[in-house]
This record gives structure tokens, sequence and C-alpha cells, in this order.
């Protein structure tokens, strides 16, 4: 995914992991992730939609994780953040008249399905407690 929001969020949940019970507030996950606290909280509030942070409002407030992180699998946090197809959609619409043309999209619909299925299935296979477990 080019818009890099599958990145930022598990950088956010892996710093909320490494912080256990404690509130994370969004100006020290921007300072970790290196980008302005407004997209930090903006990704925040996808991620609690999709029960995966809780927050704590006011001056002590900050974020911790929704649920252990080893029952959150990258697939999950995947899906919580793609909003479009892995590879995309052709932006032209090919010739009809054009054996290739009048059946490419199909074809290239199948392959990336495919492709992102795979995706999904290999994520499936690793918790934020895996993957947090690279940095300790």
């Amino acid at each position: 995914m080019s818009n890099g929001r599958f990145s930022i969020s598990l950088h956010i949940l892996t710093l909320l992991d490494q912080g256990k019970d404690e509130l994370l507030s969004s100006e020290y996950l921007a300072g970790s992730i290196n980008i302005n606290p407004v997209l930090v909280r903006k990704e925040i509030a996808n991620l609690k939609k999709h029960g995966l942070v809780e927050s704590k409002e006011g001056k002590a407030g900050g974020f911790t994780l929704g649920k252990p992180s080893r029952q959150i699998s990258l697939a999950e946090i995947y899906k919580a953040v793609q909003k479009a197809p892995l590879l995309g959609h052709q932006k032209n619409k090919p010739n009809p008249k054009c054996l290739v043309g009048k059946q490419i999209d199909q074809h290239l619909d199948a392959l990336f399905i495919d492709a992102e299925e795979a995706l999904v299935k290999r994520l499936g296979k690793t918790t934020l407690a895996d993957f947090a477990k690279k940095f300790y």
C-alpha cells in the first residue's frame, strides 16, 4: 500500500505494545514516527473504530492497546487500514475491440485478488506481539 497507513498504524501499535499499560500521547507517537501528531490522531481514530486502540481524554490522557497484542494479527491491522485495492485499478478503459483490451480487467482483477489474499494470509500468521518482539 503506497500511502503508508499500514506502516504508520503498525508503528503506533508497536509503540503502544511496548508502553504496556502506560498511556502514550499522540505527540510521543508522532515523535517516533517523525510525522505530525494530527496524522497520528487520524490513524488512532480509525484504529479505535476497529477496537485496536483505547484512549483516555484529558491532561493525563493518552492511548493504549484495545486488546492484548497476542490477540491482534497483522492481517487485522491491514484490513483496518486498507481502503483501496493493494495493486490498484487501471485508470483508463481499454479498447473493447482489442482481444487483450476487452479481457484485461477481469484477468488483472483475479490476479490482484489472489495477490492480496496471499498477503493477508501471510500477515495472519504474525501477531502484533510477534512483531513487537523484534524491538526488544
